[in-house]
């Protein structure tokens, strides 16, 4: 099943009505899956196919697709960034997000446990762990 049908499915079994926009936000999400893309970008394009949708509305769509697990939030450099769920049977992970081109790299553990190590007693109620930098192909080319 593609990551559109598993989101449209989550939207159909949470009572949110699918509609058209809300297919082409999915679609828009699963073309740059490879990728981050700024919540301003999204809005753009967005406003760009349907001239009389609202930044609200878009922004309401991006909060219920998050707490919806279809979209993943982070924030870089003060700017809101997006990306479609990279994998929908472990929501729990982690990326490298490359500063240059937004591309992300999902991570094969979570440090967690190394900063449980630390607190003891504490009760750790959630956890954000990304690591940012140039990836591979970026550096490559900056050297250059």
């Amino acid at each position: 099943m593609s990551k559109s049908a598993i989101a449209i499915e989550r939207m159909k079994q949470s009572g949110m009505r699918v509609t058209k926009q809300r297919r082409d936000l999915v679609a828009y999400l699963e073309r740059h899956s490879d990728s981050y893309v700024t919540v301003t970008s999204l809005d753009a394009y967005m406003r760009s196919q349907y001239p009389g949708l609202s930044h609200d509305t878009i922004y309401r769509n991006v909060k219920a697709f998050e707490e919806l697990g279809i979209l993943e939030h982070e924030v870089q450099d003060e700017q809101a960034i997006v990306k479609m769920q990279c994998d929908y049977q472990h929501p729990h992970h982690h990326h490298f997000i490359c500063t240059n081109c937004h591309r992300a790299q999902e991570l094969q553990m979570c440090p967690l446990g190394f900063f449980e190590d630390q607190v003891p007693g504490a009760k750790i109620a959630s956890h954000n762990f990304e690591l940012y930098g140039l990836c591979a192909d970026c550096a490559k080319k900056l050297a250059k």
